[in-house]
């Protein structure tokens, strides 16, 4: 499963785009500088996800929409299409994103 795949599906579970998971996560006091575990920990909580899909958002909320180029461009089931994440929900991206 693609990074971007992991986040279609967090919001299918908490009917929540990632960028307003990151909101509300910042409203939290979640960021930048915090720990994993606490960020995965709220969101396992707060919005019922499983570890993996948590895993995946926390990496988010504390790193940004950018990915490593190690999965872009190979053909495993890990690919992604570029190092970015789209946000803003499946249903707005664009097809060739």
């Amino acid at each position: 499963m693609s990074f971007q795949a992991y986040l279609d599906s967090v919001e299918k579970q908490t009917g929540l785009t990632p960028r307003q998971l990151v909101e509300l996560a910042a409203a939290q006091g979640f960021g930048p500088d915090s720990k994993a575990r606490p960020v995965v920990g709220w969101l396992k909580t707060e919005h019922g996800l499983g570890h993996g899909h948590a895993q995946a958002m926390a990496q988010v909320i504390r790193k940004g929409d950018r990915i490593s180029t190690k999965h872009v461009g190979t053909t495993g089931s890990h690919r992604d299409s570029g190092d970015r994440l789209w946000l803003d929900g499946a249903a707005t991206r664009p097809a060739d994103w």
